[in-house]
């Protein structure tokens, strides 16, 4: 399918443009194409600042529009996992508005589209750890690599391993374990 795709682009390319043209744009289609199988990477500033003064902002894609929906209930951010996240009407009218737009089951992404099927049969998750494909791609971790590594401390700390989860890319060739030699999954 991937070849049939990128021969259909090449021979488009071929006919508009010059070689150099046609080289640069399959460039950026495939970087494009490559790209859709991590998450759109956050580029809302409320989302950023809000979420991101006190935990890693979490690409969108990670949840469902159900668990966005009951994390950023009025009520439930007074008590966010044990701190009050409060937001001004129009911040979370703009937060809401962007990951709502954005969660795994509006989502084109390939992993977004994975972690929307493996929630499908279950009440919507609260917690990123809690969604079943996430749990199935970390399964090897024992304690040490996690629990109990000063530098992680837990799976909800994903920037701590992933080493590209600012730009939303958390492919295995990215993950680095702090105190861990090499880890390949």
């Amino acid at each position: 399918m991937k070849k049939v795709l990128v021969s259909a682009v090449l021979a488009g390319l071929a006919c508009s443009a010059t070689p150099l043209q046609a080289e640069e744009s399959m460039t950026d289609w495939l970087f494009t194409l490559d790209r859709m199988k991590e998450f759109r990477p956050i580029d809302n500033d409320n989302y950023a600042e809000e979420c991101g003064a006190c935990h890693f902002a979490y690409p969108p894609g990670l949840l469902t529009e159900a668990s966005w929906n009951k994390l950023l209930n009025p009520v439930a951010l007074e008590d966010h996992f044990g701190e009050n996240a409060e937001l001004d009407d129009e911040t979370l009218a703009d937060i809401e508005a962007f990951v709502i737009y954005n969660s795994a089951d509006k989502s084109y992404y390939k992993r977004s589209r994975k972690i929307t099927r493996s929630v499908a049969n279950i009440e919507a998750p609260m917690r990123i750890t809690e969604v079943p494909y996430i749990k199935r791609k970390h399964h090897e971790l024992t304690d040490a690599m996690v629990l109990n590594n000063n530098d992680v401390r837990s799976l909800s700390n994903c920037n701590a391993c992933h080493t590209k989860a600012e730009q939303a890319v958390f492919d295995d060739d990215t993950v680095r374990i702090p105190n861990f030699e090499e880890w390949d999954d």
